[in-house]
């Protein structure tokens, strides 16, 4: 059945909850018990491996152990079937305090060397250690359960290994990290390996090659996605309907480059406060008549994989990827002097940006190095500030609802006050979050606050999507920004003829079209609406001699703006449209004898199934219709 089809069975068996860690404490404690089960099996097993960190993750938890040899799928089972008995032996989980020098003496006794320096990171007193009964111990804050017999063994399970660096530094030794998942009870976990499944059959990444939309190769590099005709087309599907509806709301469209010198970034901030995600800067060649005098020779540090000048700020000069295309519309607002009367002035560009990602978090189209963001910076005054806000906050709904995307909530992301990642003061940052609040709580709507997760200029509203099988994604974000504007000294003359500072508001309701598009690909199943599609009817000829009729209707459908194409591989029936089928196209059009005769096309759709015959004008205006409207044939 298509994703886009309805059930009539009434008798749809009721939906298991599965909260993440965060949100159960009694699965925090199941998820870190489990992890030092698994750990304590783990050495049993194999006596030579040392540990390193165990936490839990969201919908499960791992442990991270240098070992000599490689796990296999058959050591997870057998360390699977160890975990059980350890749990069947009712083991009392003890917290015990000791001084931080004990720690020390015990870690050395046993030579773990990871062990030593995780000490060297806890700065409070005294040092907490966890026992599994008098078997086993770690170095732990908890929280445990009281004993393992509180562990369902039958709701737990060893899911894979991975390599992982210590510390997360590539440069230093590579781990193997086994990935597991526990429980409450065998059914949650059932449903977990079910979505799992769900999962696989939706990766975007299998379906993205299936369906022909892009691809990655190793000497383009990791990360950065090409773009097949067919995923190029579906971008520009995208990219058409919101500048469309940017236009018809009084966005500027602008273009800019992919890179600038490294003063634009220093000046915005970016390259004091965002360095680490940005890639490494390129040489700046000066004329040969002054380039005794601005030529440095820096030392050069590494950085991960990254070669970085150690060099003082003020001297660093070249020419930088853009991570951020904020500080290229300032420079374009910046250009003439601005009155009052021309404000709001909303900016408007799909520019691609790039970030360095560190290898292991890259992820098909949902975590990359190079994407594009549907960025638009509004500059504001004072008093527009909370109208443009909501307008804003109205055109991500009407992105999300054309879209099909309905289970979102909102997001305040605020600064935490206690960290030093942010620029601007106290005051200027009460401001932004205010008019933030002042947003959600005129919409009415549902929203909660993330502290931490703001921009280091600005704090922002993000809406954090819930896909078909619950996972959060970020997709549109809207931001309020009074620093970038001090910053970069703008103005606009007031309508008294003072000079102001304008506020900008940073907006993408997008987000990153690669990120969006893989979300999508696997939302849908690969089966994109109507409107989306990048083909939405293929049509089928019989026969040879139905061709020309068939190339006739194509074409009239294609001047009209409809995606048609015609399957000329002369295969039988049944694979044309076994094929169609394969290819998720939403509108089949089978061309035979009579359909020729009385010019009428024999429709089916994935949405619907048969339709019978409709005549090709019927079949045109159902169509056309149906795009414009964001629904179904």
């Amino acid at each position: 059945m298509s994703p886009n089809q309805s059930s009539n069975n009434s008798e749809q068996p009721e939906k298991i909850y599965l909260p993440r860690t965060s949100e159960s404490e009694i699965l925090k404690k199941i998820r870190h018990t489990a992890s030092h089960i698994m750990a304590m099996a783990v050495q049993k097993l194999f006596p030579k491996a040392q540990v390193t960190i165990g936490p839990w993750i969201e919908n499960g938890f791992y442990y991270d152990f240098d070992n000599p040899e490689p796990f296999s799928d058959k050591d997870l089972k057998s360390i699977q079937k160890e975990m059980v008995k350890i749990i069947n032996r009712k083991l009392p989980l003890i917290r015990e305090e000791v001084s931080r020098e004990e720690a020390q003496r015990r870690i050395e006794a046993i030579k773990e060397p990871y062990k030593l320096e995780i000490l060297a990171d806890i700065k409070t007193e005294p040092i907490t250690i966890y026992h599994l009964g008098d078997q086993w111990w770690d170095l732990c804050a908890g929280p445990h359960l009281e004993n393992t017999s509180e562990i369902n063994p039958k709701a737990i399970e060893l899911e894979s290994v991975a390599g992982a660096y210590w510390r997360g530094d590539e440069n230093k030794a590579q781990l193997q990290r086994i990935y597991a998942t526990a429980w409450e009870t065998p059914e949650q976990l059932a449903e977990y390996k079910r979505r799992k499944e769900e999962a696989l059959r939706r990766d975007h990444r299998k379906l993205g090659k299936e369906l022909g939309l892009f691809i990655f190769t190793d000497l383009v590099g990791p990360g950065l996605p090409l773009w097949t005709p067919k995923g190029t087309l579906l971008r520009t599907i995208l990219e058409d309907f919101l500048k469309k509806e940017q236009l018809k709301r009084g966005y500027l469209p602008v273009v800019t480059p992919h890179i600038a010198r490294v003063d634009l970034f220093k000046t915005s901030g970016h390259w004091q406060k965002y360095q680490e995600d940005m890639f490494p800067l390129m040489a700046d060649k000066p004329d040969k008549s002054d380039r005794a005098s601005k030529e440095i020779s820096p030392e050069l540090e590494m950085q991960g994989n990254l070669v970085r000048p150690i060099v003082p700020q003020e001297f660093v000069t070249g020419f930088v990827l853009k991570p951020m295309n904020c500080p290229f519309h300032i420079q374009i607002y910046k250009s003439e002097l601005r009155s009052y009367r021309e404000l709001p002035m909303r900016l408007a560009e799909f520019g691609t940006v790039y970030r360095y990602e560190q290898s292991g978090e890259l992820s098909g189209l949902t975590r990359v190095r190079g994407f594009t963001v549907d960025d638009s910076h509004l500059f504001v005054t004072p008093e527009q500030l909370d109208n443009e806000f909501l307008n804003v906050v109205d055109l991500i709904l009407t992105v999300f609802k054309s879209l099909q995307l309905k289970n979102f909530k909102a997001r305040l992301s605020f600064r935490d006050p206690a960290s030093d990642k942010y620029i601007g003061g106290d005051e200027v940052w009460d401001k932004a979050e205010g008019a933030i609040r002042r947003a959600v709580q005129q919409l009415g709507m549902e929203h909660f606050e993330g502290i931490g997760e703001a921009a280091f200029y600005g704090p922002k509203l993000d809406f954090i999507f819930s896909d078909a099988l619950d996972r959060e994604w970020q997709l549109g974000t809207v931001q309020v920004d009074y620093n970038l504007p001090e910053r970069f000294d703008l103005e606009y003359v007031a309508e008294d003829g003072s000079r102001k500072r304008p506020v900008m508001i940073h907006r993408a309701p997008f987000g990153s079209l690669e990120r969006l598009i893989g979300i999508l690909i696997e939302e849908y199943a690969g089966d994109f609406p109507l409107w989306l599609a990048p083909v939405q009817i293929r049509l089928l000829p019989v026969g040879e001699v139905q061709l020309d009729f068939t190339k006739d209707v194509a074409a009239k459908m294609m001047a009209l703006g409809i995606r048609a194409e015609v399957d000329l591989s002369g295969d039988r029936l049944g694979k044309l449209i076994r094929n169609s089928e394969k290819d998720k196209i939403p509108v089949m059009a089978v061309v035979g004898a009579k359909e020729v005769e009385t010019n009428s096309l024999s429709i089916r759709t994935r949405a619907s199934g048969e339709l019978g015959a409709i005549p090709v004008d019927e079949v045109v205006d159902k169509i056309t219709g149906a795009i414009a409207n964001f629904s179904n044939f």
